[in-house]
């Protein structure tokens, strides 16, 4: 909500506080400000003028000559290259030595051998921002009133030399979406009176509106109260100026004087109005009821809306002319031919306002004030200020009395506040009275309740009160939270600790940036293509969002791959081609082609490497990572976790390198399961995504999070020798080197210390199918010194086993 300071004072006074003092009044009692906007950006010497005459300059088709009365005693002469710059007409001058936005300061100067005493300015060219101005001024200079007295200052024409308070309000602050609701508060604040317009000067025709308009509720559940005026012999135009400066210090465009004039009303009541072209509507007759399946409505910014049975619409008998509190329809839409208006104000509730609204990707001013709830008292007062300001701006003839249809009535709020518990609260010591005065301060009522108790009355503006610890907040609040005394808590605590899950998270997120990944966070909406990259669940059905904010972010995402590719190639295309990169996030999981329950949340880890492992140096030259590296960066994390039962076995998944890629098997008491999968990408996705050679891990994180183990186990330093075998063996070259490893270990049994493979070798020497893997293990018993020939005797049963098993044969 934009307040502006000088709007403000109309309704409270303010005299002795400047807007930044005020905002800082503001923050300390709970409604925090933003910024505070000076809408003069630079602005000097600035002034009224008249365009006596017009004539073309004698040596420059596109410059016209002016003879400028600006109130100075003395004609100006000015060159101006504004296309509708005409004599007759009130403009801006800037004089000489006026400052405009940027610094720019304006000189004495000759254009094309003719001297020019100043600048007519534009709008933009007095720092009004373009997306507020009126259509017609957004071109040109800037054309004023014609009752705009001559030589005054623009700042005071246009409002310039105010400043705007932005309020940061919280849900339950909706009252202070309205200037008299901000008043209200300052008031309570500063300890001053609240001044309200005056809203009772409606209703001057001899023509009664009961006779040619009407109002029904259908839906009594949705609507409360729907009031109207009917208003005869409107001429539509611009609005007054000083509306103009209102709705743009408030941010909002002005359009024409009925549009413009709701919107006034609603910007200072709180109470959203609409304007229908009443000989639009049939009959002059409004039902409020809900919408049939299916039923359509063109609003008002020219889309086709199609309904749904919760939709609360305002018809007129044979068809909806309006979103409820959301959007008019075109059908019914002010133009400039519109003569005779049905003025509406009413009370719609705020959850069907808020699901409508939501369902359709419609916001608006309106709906934003309905969906928190409206004052419901302020339904009546705001339809006649509103039809007073068109009688008087538009030269309409407001019908005598105002048609309504009342379904539910507002109950009042009374509280008792007990003043021992507000103390006990605040920790405060203060007297019944002194809080009576802060009640007083916030123009609530009240009476006495007993002993040491208020009875207070909350006005229907403040609906967020309800209790009585929401009068304590007040008081707390008024009272100053900065005079609250400070005191120790006392009670039991306990120390805040990580939970396994956060623990086991924060030391990958350590040794994977240690390890030299940088951490990235994706979004978890994706777009449908991208679903169909690999994964670990490619059997999981895509999941599209209800109601998307972009198509490139309209589905969930089932893995975590095709983002971090994307990271891949944006920084590809600024010339780092060297990534390293790993994401910890969730993917959403379900085999149903329409949800019928919610989708399975699986918490995954992805790395992905390309580019150089090193770069370039005198002493060696770059070298590209492989599949190594990154599996090497796993282990390594695997090794800390204290994972055991991890194995890897060759695989080839879609969109994987074949002879690449290995799957993750985690071997437990509960049997085997594949968790993840670690390779290269297959040339052609690498192709397709103009990478090079890419390497990727995708692992399920949570059999890891079962799986790891906090357990330190330390050792004795041995205290006797080992004895080292080193063992080539000839086998094929399919067999997995991890199985070889793994029956080694079993038939060497406890005296193998360590297991090492130190080289892989192929070549023709050997055959196409054949491989070398040399191996070196060591032997140690941790209470004796070995003897040579048991060593050579275990070593033995390790070859014949290698040989049973996988065809090996010693190399020799």
């Amino acid at each position: 909500m934009k307040v502006s300071y000088q709007w403000l004072s109309e309704y409270v006074d303010v005299s002795g506080f400047t807007a930044e003092e005020l905002a800082e009044k503001l923050t300390r009692s709970g409604i925090e400000v933003d910024i505070v906007e000076d809408r003069n950006k630079g602005v000097t010497n600035v002034v009224v003028g008249y365009v006596k005459t017009r004539e073309k300059h004698p040596d420059a088709d596109k410059l016209s000559v002016c003879t400028i009365d600006a109130g100075q005693g003395e004609d100006l002469q000015i060159v101006c290259g504004a296309k509708n710059v005409d004599a007759g007409q009130k403009v801006p001058v800037a004089m000489i030595g006026a400052v405009l936005p940027g610094g720019l300061q304006i000189k004495r100067a000759k254009l094309r051998g003719v001297e020019s005493q100043g600048m007519i300015c534009s709008a933009k060219e007095l720092g009004l921002n373009d997306k507020l101005l009126p259509k017609e001024i957004q071109e040109g200079i800037l054309v004023l009133p014609e009752d705009t007295v001559i030589g005054s200052s623009v700042l005071d024409v246009l409002s310039i030399n105010d400043k705007v308070l932005e309020l940061d309000l919280t849900p339950n602050r909706s009252d202070c979406l309205s200037m008299l609701g901000a008043a209200y508060e300052i008031a309570a604040i500063l300890g001053r009176s609240v001044k309200l317009p005056d809203a009772e000067t409606a209703g001057s025709s001899a023509v009664k509106a009961a006779d040619r308009i009407s109002v029904k509720i259908t839906a009594t559940e949705q609507c409360t109260h729907y009031a109207a005026r009917l208003i005869e012999g409107v001429r539509v135009g611009t609005s007054p100026l000083w509306i103009q400066n209102r709705l743009m210090a408030a941010g909002i465009r002005p359009i024409n004087n009925i549009v413009d004039i709701t919107n006034f009303v609603m910007l200072e009541y709180g109470q959203p109005l609409h304007a229908f072209d009443a000989e639009q509507l049939n009959n002059g007759h409004i039902d409020v009821r809900l919408a049939a399946a299916g039923e359509k409505l063109v609003t008002l910014d020219d889309v086709e809306r199609t309904l749904e049975p919760h939709m609360l619409l305002v018809t007129d008998g044979t068809k909806p002319v309006a979103i409820a509190g959301v959007m008019g329809g075109a059908n019914s839409e002010v133009t400039e031919g519109t003569t005779r208006i049905l003025l509406e104000s009413a009370k719609f509730a705020g959850s069907s306002v808020r699901r409508t609204s939501r369902q359709l990707g419609l916001r608006s001013e309106a709906s934003l004030r309905f969906e928190k709830e409206v004052n419901p008292e302020a339904v009546l007062p705001a339809l006649n200020r509103a039809a007073a300001l068109i009688a008087q701006y538009a030269a309409g003839q407001v019908a005598d009395g105002i048609v309504e249809a009342v379904s539910g009535s507002h109950k009042p709020v009374s509280i008792e506040l007990a003043a021992d518990r507000v103390n006990k609260y605040l920790g405060t010591e203060l007297s019944l009275a002194e809080m009576g005065q802060i009640i007083e301060r916030l123009h609530f009522t009240f009476e006495q309740a007993g002993e040491g108790k208020l009875l207070v009355h909350v006005p229907s503006r403040r609906g967020d009160i309800t209790r009585d610890v929401d009068l304590i907040e007040e008081v707390a609040r008024l009272f100053g939270y900065d005079n609250i005394p400070t005191t120790l808590m006392s009670g039991v605590t306990t120390p805040g600790s990580l939970s396994q899950e956060q623990s086991i998270r924060r030391i990958t997120r350590n040794l994977l940036t240690q390890s030299g990944l940088h951490e990235v966070i994706t979004y978890s909406f994706t777009q449908p293509d991208q679903t169909s990259l690999p994964g670990l669940y490619p059997a999981a059905k895509p999941i599209s969002l209800a109601m998307p904010m972009s198509e490139e972010r309209s589905q969930l995402r089932t893995t975590l791959l095709p983002h971090l590719l994307d990271v891949v190639s944006y920084n590809r295309n600024r010339t780092m081609d060297d990534v390293a990169i790993f994401e910890i996030g969730k993917v959403f999981i379900t085999d149903e082609a329409a949800l019928t329950t919610l989708p399975q949340e699986k918490l995954l880890l992805s790395i992905v490497l390309t580019g150089k492992r090193r770069q370039a140096h005198w002493a060696q030259k770059s070298e590209a990572v492989d599949f190594y590296d990154i599996k090497g960066i796993f282990d390594r994390l695997i090794s800390y976790l204290g994972v055991k039962g991890l194995t890897y076995q060759s695989a080839s998944p879609e969109g994987f390198h074949p002879g690449r890629t290995a799957e993750l098997v985690l071997n437990t008491a509960e049997g085997s399961k594949v968790i993840g999968r670690m390779g290269q990408l297959h040339p052609t996705v690498q192709q397709q995504r103009d990478l090079d050679d890419t390497y990727v891990l995708e692992i399920e994180f949570s059999p890891i999070l079962e799986a790891a183990s906090d357990a330190i186990v330390y050792k004795l330093l041995p205290r006797y020798p080992s004895i080292g075998r080193d063992l080539a063996v000839v086998v094929k070259a399919n067999v997995p080197v991890g199985l070889m490893e793994q029956s080694i270990a079993e038939v060497a049994g406890e005296l193998l210390e360590s297991i090492h493979v130190f080289d892989i070798y192929t070549g023709e020497r050997l055959g196409a199918d054949r491989k070398s893997v040399a191996i070196a293990l060591v032997y140690r018993h941790a209470e004796r010194t070995l003897l040579d020939e048991e060593v050579t005797e275990l070593h033995a049963k390790v070859v014949q086993t290698l040989e049973q098993q996988y065809e090996a044969e010693l190399r020799k």
